[in-house]
């Protein structure tokens, strides 16, 4: 088996590490520079749009008027993956950090573990790593399901259980071996709305409930000597939770917030999506599931906020 080699070796080892870095960022000030978040602190035209989308991002949230909503934003380019969300979170109405502050797992860099994380909405937007064009899509709940998962959300001590105690960017959903970000959120909803209670074999419960449910994580199909060049490069990036017929072809299934979209939408069809993205100083929102395009061209339709 030989390993990839020259640019497209390069591709790989981009498309890994994007992937890995999905939630693996120390919480701590947009800006701050880690291993594991190594992108430049944006210059202030690119600031001043992020932070006046993160206020469009609010107006949203209050407007639905519910006390939960799914959020997701882009990072690393993960098209290689057929992906533009790698980040999903909670946005709280009654938010500990302020009001629709973000709660989500991270990956802290500096003592090389998961943590759960309440994060604004300003600093959850300016995180955003994508040099181009970046997206944030909200899914607005109706009450009667956002009001069991603030409530979950909210619960210390119940959000705390379903914290797996090892990271994987790839964490395979039906095993709790590791857990991703991504994966929390899964299974917090699971708990949420299957009524799921006390901390015992919470993680395996939760996930048997989502299977019920029918859940269905999004496949992932990289070239299995993609895996043994990635691994030198890319420690957060784990295989031995999946399935060996998985492995042999290259095909994971992970959560992604692509997934939990798609599981809200078929569970609640009143649920609702509002897309935002910008490029340059311009800020695109479409309401409704049709994605914005690649390059944020606004089509018939979609709100445009030009700041210059």
């Amino acid at each position: 088996m030989r390993a990839p080699h020259g640019r497209g070796a390069g591709r790989l080892r981009r498309a890994w590490l994007a992937l890995a870095l999905a939630c693996a960022a120390m919480p701590g000030t947009a800006g701050v520079l880690r291993y594991c978040d190594p992108q430049p602190e944006a210059d202030a035209a690119r600031h001043d749009t992020l932070l006046r989308m993160a206020a469009l991002v609010r107006q949203e949230l209050q407007r639905a008027g519910t006390g939960a909503a799914l959020i997701a934003r882009s990072g690393l380019d993960l098209k290689r993956f057929g992906a533009r969300y790698s980040h999903a979170g909670i946005s709280l109405a009654a938010g500990p950090a302020a009001p629709w502050s973000v709660r989500q797992l991270f990956f802290d860099c500096d003592e090389k573990r998961s943590r759960l994380f309440d994060q604004g909405i300003a600093g959850f937007v300016l995180a955003q790593q994508a040099p181009g064009a970046g997206f944030v899509s909200l899914v607005l709940l109706p009450q009667q399901t956002a009001r069991p998962l603030a409530a979950a959300a909210l619960d210390d001590g119940l959000a705390l259980a379903l914290l797996g105690a090892r990271y994987s960017a790839n964490a395979y959903p039906w095993s709790t071996r590791y857990q991703n970000c991504n994966q929390w959120v899964a299974e917090l909803m699971a708990a949420a709305w299957g009524g799921l209670q006390g901390p015992e074999n919470l993680r395996e419960r939760a996930q048997a409930w989502l299977g019920r449910a029918a859940y269905r994580p999004s496949p992932m199909t990289v070239r299995p000597q993609a895996l043994v060049f990635a691994a030198p490069f890319v420690p957060w990036v784990q295989v031995d939770d999946h399935p060996e017929e998985a492995r042999r072809a290259g095909v994971f299934e992970v959560s992604m917030p692509a997934a939990l979209e798609e599981f809200v939408r078929a569970r609640d069809p009143a649920a609702t999506r509002v897309e935002l993205c910008h490029v340059g100083r311009r800020i695109v929102l479409r309401r409704g599931w049709a994605p914005l395009p690649e390059g944020c061209v606004p089509e018939d339709g979609d709100e445009v906020v030009e700041l210059d």
